[in-house]
Parts: structure tokens; sequence; C-alpha cells
């Protein structure tokens, strides 16, 4: 019979500590919460202090039946899971499904998952901090209240399966109104000016201090230096120091992953709570910079031992967050003499990552000298200057970030006369704002004080899965890039191309998002503002810290939100579809309109006043609300086309539908994607319907009566009924199958799995 029960959240955490406790101790797994507000309506009382309803998940029954039937032969139920808001909560769901009392309840905390650790933490029992259950609290019911009552009005005001959220909401205004940024943004041309001098066989690169603003600014500047004389005026070299940086919180984690291993944040998030469980590193969720005493000498032992005394510098980073809720450490390993952990090759990469940046953090500045050389033209005002970088002792760069090529210009005195080599210009263009990444509007978030380490991966997840945002590469535009050289006293022009626009894993907004930025925005500022956000997570700081009873802070938003939810019912559909006018048809003289319907962003030709009702066309594709022009609505005014018909009379009709340009034959839809549906030939769209023919034909392998085929597939040949799927053994020729044989073979395959379908648009 086990003296004590401590209780987890996770499997593989209790699978751990259980290896450091002895028998005395069964440790068992709360998988995550056991208590929550039902998935279907409010459940918050709001003429009641806002009172929560919790109920024990459905799938949670039987764990929580386990627990009190060892819990009632337990002589103590130890509460031990995560030390933040979201595990102090567990920890009290866990004393209300299990009848403790949460003032008496043993709750321990630790950092890392470690011998000592673990057994320091059962020394040191607390018990559960109620004030951290209320900011936790404070978020659900804030959340909840948002969602249900905001999410409904998106139902019916814009499109089905919207929501609407606190963090998220934000998150979607900022790449929204980034796009917009660069949509409106013009870039500026102007023109660098480099040149190339010898000294004594010695060749030194050097840039004007200045730019051109024009072409014929470059060319006549050019002209008129080519019989300069050039004289140094100045030869200077300052000592540099390069500082490491602060160990890794959730949010620089996430970036950096993101920087240098082109993870993902639900990626980065999802490793590193198997690291934390497997007891590798320190606690994943944090804010804190900060190292133990324990964590500082131990690293400074392995520095010293490593690469020498002269590597090590002890330092204790401030950490800019002191909120009640991250008051532990960055995270590190949890031994810094482990170098390799057991797992695979992402695992390997993100601790590698992490101990590298520690380690880091405890190492000598690396020291660079630089040097630079002032240039004076004879002729001119401006003046040339060159540049040089050496790196003289590594430091942190040892471990964590290697160093750019030294860059050594040769030793030169002021008055010393240079010839010139090579004198260019060369066009640059001024560069718009860059798209959010998943790492940069972590960052973004961070620093408007949005959100906490643990939202950022589930909100970026949420808006993407909501069809809000899409995460995409882009391929960049060519452009000609404008040149001149000088040499030998001959100018000659050049003329290059340079791709624009070339981004990787970007986060775009869809035409939804707009729409439903537009209308938070306007109907509802509060919740998409990032005052008010960041002053949200300020106030469950101060539910934390006990300053601020929860509902309190609940109350007075829900004062002003409620009303503004009532009043917005009466708002049209058609208002929040934020319709823009795109031109008039020439022939009709009716107005064209570019606007959000049910299914999207679309086209309308006439006003829904009219008698005879407005016609409506797809959007271009490659183009939105805010970009379409009135020459490409009016062909898309034009579909469908009928392009000819097939050599046994059936009408080829040319069209753009949900997946793209197409042609329709009878009951047959083709793809027709890289041709215009305006512009394709009958010859090409016949020669199209024939291989769609001929492929359907080889896909057939038999058909039967009953109405089971058999095809052939990608993995192989299969068996279908419309409804059900079944594979075909290798020794089995397909071609030879009976029916009853096809039959036998669909009712022994196993159904197919229930998956997640998105609700469709009514």
């Amino acid at each position: 019979m086990p003296k004590n029960l401590v209780i987890v959240e996770s499997p593989a955490k209790a699978k751990t500590i259980e290896q450091f406790l002895g028998k005395d101790y069964v440790v068992k797994s709360s998988f995550g919460h056991i208590r929550d507000l039902p998935k279907k309506g409010l459940n918050i009382d709001t003429d009641n202090n806002f009172t929560p309803k919790y109920e024990i998940s459905q799938d949670k029954k039987k764990v929580v039946s386990e627990l009190k039937k060892i819990a009632k032969i337990s002589d103590d139920v130890i509460l031990a899971s995560d030390e933040d808001r979201e595990g102090e909560a567990i920890a009290w769901h866990l004393t209300q499904a299990l009848k403790l009392d949460p003032l008496k309840a043993k709750r321990i905390v630790f950092h890392e998952i470690t011998k000592p650790a673990i057994e320091e933490a059962i020394k040191n029992p607390r018990t559960v901090d109620l004030h951290l259950v209320d900011a936790q609290q404070a978020r659900r019911v804030l959340d909840r209240i948002v969602g249900y009552e905001l999410s409904p009005l998106l139902w019916k005001k814009v499109r089905t399966g919207l929501s609407a959220g606190r963090v998220q909401s934000v998150a979607v205004r900022l790449i929204v109104e980034r796009e917009r940024e660069i949509r409106s943004f013009t870039p500026k041309s102007s023109f660098k000016i480099s040149a190339e001098f010898i000294h004594e066989d010695n060749h030194i690169p050097a840039t004007l201090d200045k730019t051109m603003a024009s072409y014929e600014q470059a060319r006549q500047w050019l002209e008129k230096t080519a019989s300069a004389v050039f004289i140094v005026t100045g030869v200077s070299t300052k000592p540099s120091r390069r500082s490491p940086s602060a160990p890794f919180t959730t949010s620089t984690l996430q970036q950096e992953a993101s920087r240098r291993l082109g993870f993902s944040v639900r990626q980065t998030m999802t490793i590193a709570q198997r690291l934390y469980e497997a007891g590798s590193i320190t606690y994943m969720r944090t804010d804190s910079t900060l190292l133990s005493g324990l964590a500082l000498n131990t690293i400074g032992l392995y520095i010293q031992s490593k690469f020498g005394t002269n590597y090590h510098a002890k330092r204790q980073f401030k950490t800019k967050n002191q909120s009640a809720q991250e008051a532990h450490e960055a995270i590190r390993p949890t031994d810094v003499n482990t170098k390799s952990i057991n797992g695979d090759t992402a695992t390997q990469k993100l601790y590698d990552l992490i101990w590298q940046r520690t380690v880091a953090s405890q190492m000598s500045d690396a020291r660079i000298s630089r040097s630079e050389i002032d240039i004076d033209i004879s002729n001119q005002t401006e003046k040339f200057v060159a540049k040089g970088e050496v790196l003289e002792f590594d430091g942190f760069m040892k471990v964590y970030g290697g160093a750019k090529e030294d860059v050594i210009l040769p030793l030169l005195k002021n008055d010393d006369q240079l010839t010139l080599d090579t004198l260019r210009a060369k066009e640059q263009f001024s560069r718009s704002p860059a798209r959010y990444s998943e790492a940069s509007l972590v960052r973004k978030l961070e620093e408007l004080g949005i959100g906490r380490p643990s939202t950022y991966a589930p909100t970026i997840s949420t808006i993407q899965t909501r069809g809000y945002v899409e995460k995409t590469d882009l391929e960049g535009v060519s452009r000609k890039v404008r040149g001149l050289i000088l040499k030998n006293s001959q100018l000659n022009e050049t003329e290059d191309e340079e791709s624009t626009g070339n981004d990787r894993a970007k986060l775009l907004p869809t035409s939804i998002a707009e729409v439903t930025t537009d209308f938070l925005t306007k109907y509802f500022p509060t919740i998409v503002d990032y005052d008010f956000t960041a002053k949200a997570e300020e106030d469950f700081d101060a539910i934390a810290l006990g300053k601020e009873p929860w509902h309190k802070m609940i109350a007075k938003f829900y004062k002003q939100f409620h009303p503004i939810i009532e009043k917005t019912n009466s708002v049209s559909r058609h208002e929040v579809s934020q319709a823009r006018l795109v031109g008039n048809d020439p022939k009709t003289d009716q107005p064209i309109y570019a606007r959000f319907g049910r299914f999207g962003p679309m086209l309308q030709r006439g006003e829904t006043t009219d008698e005879n009702k407005p016609e409506f066309a797809p959007m271009p594709e490659g183009e939105t609300i805010e970009t379409v022009n009135l020459n490409q609505a009016l062909a898309m005014f034009q579909l469908p086309r009928e392009v000819g018909k097939t050599d046994d009379g059936q009408d080829i009709i040319a069209n753009i539908g949900r997946f793209g340009p197409y042609i329709k034959v009878g009951d047959k839809a083709i793809s027709i994607k890289g041709h215009d549906p305006h512009s394709i030939s009958k010859d090409t769209a016949v020669t199209l319907y024939e291989e769609k023919l001929k492929k359907d034909a080889e896909k057939n392998i038999k058909e039967f009566s009953s109405g089971i085929k058999v095809l052939k597939g990608p993995y192989g040949p299969y068996i279908t009924n419309g409804k059900k799927n079944a594979r075909i053994a290798k020794d089995i020729d397909p071609t030879t199958i009976t029916e009853e044989q096809a039959q036998d073979i669909l009712n022994k395959a196993p159904s197919k799995k229930q998956r997640f379908r998105k609700r469709k648009a009514k």
C-alpha cells in the first residue's frame, strides 16, 4: 500500500520522477487538466460574480476515479504540477475533484526534473497558491466570454466557423496591418557608390559616405570624380567587444529555434516539453533569464576546465518581466556536462541550441579590433570610408555564433595617396516592412506585452487552422538594376536583374482576416486594441500577486463588452462585407464591387436594391478585395466561356472554381492550371480532356454492376464502393478478382477513421 501519492500532469514526467522516489511513493499522471468549462454554452454565472461552472471532462472520469482510489489508501497526496499559473490551476482542480482542502493539501514545485530537485521539493511542500489560481481563472473566464459571445456574431455577420479571442484577434490584426503597409509601399531608388583603390599592391575596398538620389546624379558624380586625387586623411583602430546574449526564455527560444533551425513555434515547444519531462532541461515556460547559484558555479567550472579561465565570465542577466507567474529560472540544461542526449535529430538540435546558449552566457566577451580609413576626394565634398574588422579573441563565440571572415586593411598613414582602380554606382531600392514569420510575430507580441510564453504557440496555430492566416513561401518578381562602372577612364553602363519579394515561411492574412479585423476594429475596438490586451496581462499579474479580486476585473470588462454585442446584432452582413467600388461596367453602367461573401472574396455587378438581382463572379487568382482593378473584374464576368465542342459534339466550358481554372465537358471537370480560361484554345482544351479520359481509363481495372470498383491508386490497386476503401494484398492479381471476392475484401477491411472536418458555410 503506497504511503504517498504524487500527481503530475503527464505520463512522461511521472515516469521520470518515479525513478527518483523510493517504494513509499507512487507517481500518477492527471493527463493535464481534469476539469474545465463544458464545451457547449457559456457556463459562467454573469449574475453571481462570474462564477465558472466546471465539470470533469468526459475523457478524464476514469483517471479521476483511479486517483480517488489511490488517494483514499495513501497517507499523503502531493500535487506536483508545473510551477506556473496553469500548473497551479491543475493542482487546485485536483483538490476539488479529490475532495482535498487546498489550504492543507501538499503542493510541491521544481524547476528541473532531477533527483536533487525532486528530493528538495518533497522536503519543502507548500499549499496551493490561490492567487495564481485566480489569475488563471480570470484568463479562462475572460477568454470564454469573448469567444462565446463574439464568435457567434462573426458566424452570423462574416462567415460560419470563425472564432475570436483577445490574443488571437490582435495577432491577426498585426499581420493584416503589416500586409497593408507592404501593399501601399512604393520602393524608392538610389545609387550606392563604391570604389576599389590600390596602394603598394594592396587592394582597398571603400564605400562613399553618401548615396545619390538619381541615375543622372550618379553619372555626373562619377564623371567628375574620374580626374580626382585620393588622399588618406584619417586612420583609426579601435578595440571593440561583443557580449553574449542571455540564456533562453520561452519567446527567445522560439525565435532562435526558428532562425537557426527552421522550427515552427509549436514544434519548438513540443520538443522542449519532451526534453523537460525527460529531465534534460529546466522548465520551458518562463520569462526569466536568471540562473541559480548552483547552475552558475557548475557552468563556470565546466568552462574553465574545457576552455581555460580566460574564457569564463560569471554573469547574472536581469529579467525584464518580474511577474509572479514566472519567478523561476531561464531555460538551461539540467547538467551542463551532458552534451548529448537520446532522441531524434530535431530533439538533439534543440538541446544543442539550449546548451550552447547557456554556456555562452557565462563566457568572456569576444574582442574585436575595428579599423577605419577616411579617404578624401580632391574635387568632391564627400569622402570614401574603408572598414576592417579582426577578431582578436573569440570568447563566447567559441561555442555560440561563428565569427565572420576577418577584413584586414593594409597599414596606411595620413597623406598617403591612393590609386583608383574601379569606381562603381549601383542602383538600390528601399525595402518595404518585412512580413511576419512565426518567430518575428512572437517577438512583436512580446514587445507589446501581449500574451504570455504559454499562449504564443497555440495562438499562432489557431489563427492558421481557423483560416485567418496562411504560412507560405512567396516567389519574388524580377526587376532591372542599373549601374555604372568607371575603369581605366572609361565609363560604362550596366544593367542586371535581381529578384525581389522572395519570402519563405511568412504569415499572410487571408481575405477573411481582413474583413474580420475591419469588423472588430470598427465595432469592438477594445478587443483588438494593443494597449487593452497588454493591460489585461498586467491585470492578471496583479491578481496573481493578490492585489485585485479576479471577478472585479471581469465585471469591469463585461460592463463595456456585452452592450456592444447586443447593439452589433443589428448590423447587416452587407455592411460587414466591406464592399469596395471597383468601377462601372462600360456597357451597362452597372457598378462592380469587390466584396466578401459567404464563401470568400468575390465580385458583384449591380446593386442588391435593383429589380434584377446582381450577378456574381469569382475573384481573379492572386488578387484581393483591395487590389483587383476594373479590367480584371470585367474579364471575370465573361466566364463561364464556351470554348468549342469535342469530336463527339459535347460542349467545352471554361471557368474558374474554388480550386482554380478548369474546363467542363459533360459531368467531368478537368483542371487547366497554367492556362487562362479566357483564352484557352479549343485544341488545347480537347487535348487536356482526352488526357483526362485516358488517365481515368488506366485507373479503372474493373467495375461491377453493384457499383464496386477495382482501381489503380498511387499506393497500389484497391477496391472501393464509394464509401469504403480496401487495399488488395500483393499476392492477389487485381484483374482476376470477382465481385464476390471484392465484397468479401471490403467487408473485412477496417472502417475509415473519423477525421475532423471544417464546417461548411451555409
